[in-house]
């Protein structure tokens, strides 16, 4: 039997709750959870906002852990290895997507904890091509939120070419945001940081910002128009958009992660004219995520983190709800 906590109606309160996984299938493996990271996206799927979550549900996507079995036809894994669970736990490895490497745009691709119970758990399963080694120098207990929230900003990075010789710019300091603002750092472009709140100035400078910009002053954005050549969305916010697309200079490219609850406007001519893009992606592939990973190890980047233990889990989504995190949520395992 697997424990876990699970929310049994929208919105409910996560409780103690056990259930049978049935047998290990030849391409799985079963992962003893050390610690699992909280996003925004275990609260939506939790109140059921996008529509999808079953009940019971056990939230949870942001898991490291330990290798406790493995499927039969599993060879590049061993029990005892430390490894990572993200978003995706299965792909079905046919299709052109996963041919080509991009296993993260699998039409038929399963999801930690959608239609199945996910990491909030003292284990957890997945198809083997989606646990992801952690390389040595990584801290186990901090590593979680990589795989959702790093990973999700790190992608575009390298799907897009980003150069270190780029000006860039990260709309949102929060769990995504101040990841970016690492990672561009040390890619070594010279970044700009787009808040609402001047309190995060120099937190933001401190993550690797060489300027910070206030995203809801008109004048201050007038004021860098055409500078940018890489824009980073991370905020689930309306913004004024069209003036962001007056940042970016011409074949700049403003790119989203966020979900924003209303249709992004985009002026042909402010596209057409400067030969401007606008975008969005999903998490990366397997093979993205050991790059990022690698990249982390050699960079010393982390996520900054706040811990509690699993039994605590309601206190811990209520903080992240709250708006207290700074910057990511991360449960550890204490099943007895």
């Amino acid at each position: 039997m697997i424990r876990a906590y699970a929310a049994h109606e929208a919105g409910g309160e996560l409780k103690p709750f056990a259930y049978d996984p049935g047998e290990l299938k030849p391409e799985q493996v079963e992962i003893d959870v050390l610690a699992c990271g909280i996003c925004h996206s275990d609260l939506s799927m939790l109140h059921n906002e996008w529509r999808i979550s079953a009940y019971p549900l056990v939230p949870g996507h942001e898991v490291v852990g330990r290798i406790a079995r493995t499927g039969g036809n599993v060879k590049h894994l061993k029990v005892g290895d430390t490894v990572g669970l993200g978003w995706f736990s299965g792909s079905c490895m046919t299709c052109d997507q996963c041919m080509s490497g991009s296993h993260n745009l699998c039409g038929s691709s399963e999801q930690t904890m959608v239609g199945r119970f996910g990491g909030f758990a003292d284990k957890v399963r997945c198809n083997s091509e989606w646990a992801v080694l952690l390389p040595p120098g990584l801290d186990a207990r901090k590593a979680g939120p990589l795989f959702c929230g790093g990973i999700t900003v790190f992608n575009p990075i390298v799907e897009f070419d980003v150069r270190p010789t780029d000006r860039v710019g990260v709309i949102g300091i929060g769990g995504l945001g101040h990841l970016a603002l690492q990672f561009l750092n040390k890619w070594g472009c010279e970044v700009t940081a787009f808040t609402t709140s001047d309190g995060k100035r120099d937190e933001a400078l401190a993550m690797g910002a060489h300027h910070v910009v206030n995203s809801r002053d008109d004048s201050q954005l007038e004021a860098i128009a055409g500078s940018l050549n890489f824009i980073l969305s991370t905020v689930n916010a309306d913004l004024n958009w069209p003036l962001f697309l007056g940042v970016l200079a011409p074949k700049g490219r403003l790119h989203t992660v966020g979900v924003v609850p209303s249709p992004i406007p985009v002026p042909a001519f402010a596209l057409i004219s400067g030969q401007k893009s606008v975008s969005g992606s999903p998490l990366g592939s397997p093979a993205t995520i050991r790059k990022m990973l690698e990249f982390c190890a050699r960079h010393q980047i982390a996520p900054i983190t706040e811990h509690f233990p699993m039994s605590r889990v309601n206190e811990a989504m209520n903080h992240l709800e709250s708006g207290k995190a700074r910057y990511r949520v991360v449960l550890e395992s204490d099943f007895a």
